[in-house]
């Protein structure tokens, strides 16, 4: 919600601004109505509102007064000016010096809600440049780039810091109030990182506000599906670190559904035996055993409560293992070293990552029989990437097409390699890229639509994909 405070040295036109508009439908909340533009002034520096209603002539300070301290201050607060029609001078005056708009006393009630969806349509604009803005800096390791976007009043304090990655399904967004914050000496800091998805940076001098299991009591009443905590570090060069940690803790929903709250903590020895024993199957040519392995995967992890960590850990041994031994057999595989970003990009869950292994390992066994001929397999293929080509901006696994179009998973993997000299992560990531790059270019969209047109939900996996194929994030290439 945005804040706004109301400044009229008149009650009755306080009353008439608040009750012109529908603050709630168009996203904005009223945390402060001031008759005395003095009071107002305090309210304004203690608390900074996003935006300020203010008639332009008052006793001692004007709405102009107003602006210009808040200016001086580097206040990041718009206006909006409230003149009679004999102070339009004034109002002109005001919007040289930055006033976002004005109105004329008596508010055109016929012409409120055009009025307030405006300035609607204006915040979110100025949110979603902020929010990326703010995400280039915290995932940066430029100090002084991240301590620029955060509220560090004493520089020589010592401040702790822990990141929350939420993955949320209502439409309240108070993330202080739905963690319960309120009353507790923590600043929350929100950056957008997907239509559902919400990184929380917060920032307290008392350690002890960020201890222990706090969350946990309000995921059943606040549509909040899981929350990833990271560590606590006092040190803010760990802010990229710390945003990687609540993002691995939250992606347990790759895993289970309800994953609930989930703090950091990794668990790599408790994957040894998994890792033992796909080396068992591989050294003493046991692939009999693999129906049995694969099922006991699964059943592990969730009898362990295993993570991501432990997935990305997982998967990156067996492609060591898989490619070391059968290096000449899965070459135009699809077996290469994954962040869990990645993984999560490819594989639509544990159950879909376990499949996949299962049938490289089937394939091993099978010596790469094939129960179609070449040349109904490539026609096949072709079908498969002529509907790719259609469909990139919707969520594709290999799983599904391998199925759609009749395709073991290993020929398609084989197929890519050899046909388009790439993997099939490669080819659907650059068919995106592509796309991304045109709407950039050509269209003033958001970023955030630009990402889900190009077939990212999660705006922070965007960003990072991006700036690999571009050496540049998205708001960087927009300015160049």
């Amino acid at each position: 919600m945005y804040k706004v405070m109301i400044v009229d040295d008149e009650s009755w036109a306080i009353r008439g601004i608040r009750n012109a508009f529908d603050w709630d439908k168009y996203g904005f909340e009223i945390i402060g109505q001031y008759t005395s533009a003095y009071k107002a002034w305090d309210a304004i520096r203690e608390k900074p509102p996003d935006l300020v209603f203010t008639d332009i002539r008052m006793p001692g300070i004007s709405g102009l007064d107003l602006m210009k301290r808040a200016k001086a201050q580097g206040l990041n607060i718009e206006f909006v000016i409230v003149s009679g029609y004999g102070e339009f001078e004034y109002a002109q005056e005001a919007l040289r010096y930055g006033a976002l708009d004005y109105f004329l006393k008596p508010l055109d009630v016929d012409m409120a809600d055009q009025f307030i969806a405006k300035l609607a349509m204006h915040f979110s604009r100025r949110s979603a440049a902020r929010n990326h803005l703010l995400l280039d800096a915290l995932t940066s390791a430029d100090q002084d780039e991240i301590e620029r976007f955060l509220p560090l009043s004493d520089r020589s304090a010592v401040c702790y810091y822990q990141v929350l990655a939420i993955y949320f399904e209502g439409e309240n967004k108070d993330f202080r109030k739905l963690l319960s914050l309120e009353g507790r000496p923590v600043y929350a800091v929100e950056v957008e990182a997907g239509t559902r998805k919400m990184l929380v940076v917060l920032i307290t001098e008392d350690r002890a506000c960020l201890e222990g299991n706090w969350a946990e009591l309000v995921l059943n009443k606040t549509g909040i599906s899981v929350v990833g905590i990271s560590s606590i570090s006092s040190q803010l060069k760990h802010m990229s670190k710390l945003i990687k940690e609540a993002d691995l803790s939250a992606s347990r929903v790759f895993l289970e559904e309800a994953a609930g709250a989930v703090h950091y903590e990794p668990k790599l020895h408790l994957v040894k035996p998994c890792i033992d024993g796909l080396y068992s199957i591989i050294q003493g040519n046991l692939f009999d055993n693999m129906d049995v392995y694969i099922k006991g995967l699964q059943e592990y992890f969730r009898d362990h409560h295993l993570g991501m960590c432990e997935v990305v850990y997982l998967w990156n041994q067996a492609v060591g293992i898989l490619v070391n031994a059968y290096s000449e057999e899965l070459k135009d595989m699809e077996l290469e070293f994954l962040n869990y970003s990645e993984i999560k990009e490819r594989f639509e869950n544990f159950e879909s990552l376990c499949s996949f292994l299962y049938d490289v390992l089937a394939s091993i066994r099978q010596g790469n029989s094939r129960s179609l001929q070449e040349g109904d397999i490539l026609s096949c293929f072709n079908r498969m990437i002529a509907y790719i080509d259609r469909h990139f901006e919707q969520k594709l696994y290999l799983k599904d097409l391998s199925a759609q179009f009749f395709i073991n998973q290993v020929y398609c993997c084989q197929f890519f390699n050899k046909n388009l000299g790439k993997t099939f992560s490669e080819y659907v990531a650059e068919l995106r890229i592509k796309k991304a790059r045109e709407l950039l270019k050509q269209t003033d969209l958001s970023i955030e639509k630009i990402a889900i047109k190009s077939g990212y939900v999660d705006y922070y996996y965007f960003n990072k994909v991006f700036k690999k194929h571009c050496g540049m994030t998205p708001t960087k290439f927009r300015k160049s």
